[in-house]
């Protein structure tokens, strides 16, 4: 752990190192900070904020508590391969009338241009590891595209209109085209099933990138008041 003081002094700070489910943690305390404690992650690391005011007893109490809750918030966003197949079975029963039924949802890491694919033989479904820490609608989206085509193979009006009960289905594709626009990936960046013809573009609604946040942006973050 490291303490990054914002004008002040750094005191005493105690080593969370030894509680391995915190990783490497950074405690950065502030003046201007007197009612809220926020967390994030950096890359491997999870950055806390802090009021300067806190004793180490407290800053001990407070970088574990927000530490939970990011994992929490972590899990949710990058469900288990499980949970990514019980979360398909909802949505298709809340959208697609439970027509849709895979049989196996999984993250895959080798989806570079596409952010996910199926198998409509055996409803096999892989969503690319890119989406991990994506809100959890852009997610939803992207798996219900997948649970579409697993009735409807191509890109069609008939396609396009199973994804109409899905409030965010426009923005969560301006997210995913701003996405890949902000971090320079060039590609289809849609969604495929296996052996997919493609299709005049008319056939898709139009959608914009305005969406999408600056690469680097935290995924996660978690805001508290102390009292």
């Amino acid at each position: 752990m490291t303490g990054v003081p914002d004008g002040t002094p750094r005191g005493h700070l105690p080593d969370h190192r030894g509680d391995d489910h915190l990783g490497d943690v950074d405690v950065r305390r502030s003046r201007r900070r007197t009612r809220t404690v926020s967390a994030y992650r950096d890359g491997d690391r999870t950055v806390v904020l802090i009021p300067a005011r806190f004793s180490p007893a407290e800053e001990q109490e407070w970088v574990d508590r927000m530490v939970t809750r990011l994992e929490a918030a972590d899990r949710r966003r990058n469900p288990l391969d499980g949970d990514l197949l019980e979360r398909s079975r909802e949505l298709s029963r809340r959208h697609l009338d439970g027509l849709a039924r895979p049989q196996s949802v999984a993250w895959v890491d080798n989806q570079h241009h596409r952010w996910g694919s199926c198998t409509p033989a055996d409803g096999s479904i892989r969503l690319s590891s890119r989406l991990q820490g994506m809100p959890s609608w852009v997610l939803d989206y992207v798996i219900l595209h997948e649970l579409a085509h697993l009735l409807v193979p191509t890109h069609s009006r008939q396609f396009w209109g199973l994804l109409e009960s899905y409030p965010k289905t426009e923005r969560a594709r301006g997210f995913l085209a701003g996405f890949d626009h902000a971090t320079g990936r060039e590609g289809p960046g849609h969604h495929d099933r296996d052996d997919e013809d493609e299709l005049p573009e008319d056939e898709a609604p139009e959608h914009t990138p305005a969406e999408a946040g600056p690469p680097g942006t935290p995924a996660v973050e978690v805001i508290a008041t102390t009292g």
